[in-house]
């Protein structure tokens, strides 16, 4: 048992496999940060130009 142990810890034909692994769950976890910070972004704005819209009235003369 001993000597399966020691041959596992040298063998490192899975090495790159775990690399790709871990690097595509890296960009996959940073997609969805970019992806929610963007969204919460856009709904401010939205939000913020909807109001400035429904606070315009048109067709009224500007009072000096």
């Amino acid at each position: 048992m001993i000597k399966f142990f020691k041959n596992f810890r040298k063998d490192e034909s899975g090495a790159v496999t775990v690399d790709w692994v871990v690097l595509c769950a890296a960009v996959v976890l940073l997609a969805g940060v970019v992806i929610t910070n963007l969204k919460t972004g856009t709904d401010a704005l939205a939000e913020n130009t909807a109001t400035y819209l429904s606070d315009i009235t048109v067709g009224e003369e500007a009072a000096d």
